[in-house]
């Protein structure tokens, strides 16, 4: 397990979805491919953030968090892109 949450399906999914952002942001220009991984690292590392903390703090998780997950990697990737441009 990685950091003691989920299971090997979120390690493929934190492995996969920069390398996604990237080959989506390489279509574009060379360089394009930065701000879209940036995106996606920052919004993962933003929920896993908040989900070590609801987890200490509740001692879990329940639907709320996870609605709040989303919600926090939503936001902090499309900051992540705004401030890009």
């Amino acid at each position: 397990m990685w950091g003691g949450y989920g299971s090997g399906g979120a390690v493929a999914v934190i492995g996969s979805a920069p390398a996604g952002a990237a080959a989506a942001g390489a279509s574009f220009e060379p360089y394009d491919a930065i701000g879209p991984v940036l995106a996606v690292l920052a919004a993962l590392v933003a929920a896993e953030l908040l989900l070590r903390h609801c987890t200490r703090r509740f001692g879990g998780v329940t639907g709320d968090v996870f609605g709040g997950l989303a919600e926090t990697a939503a936001t902090t990737a499309l900051i992540v892109l705004c401030l890009g441009r």
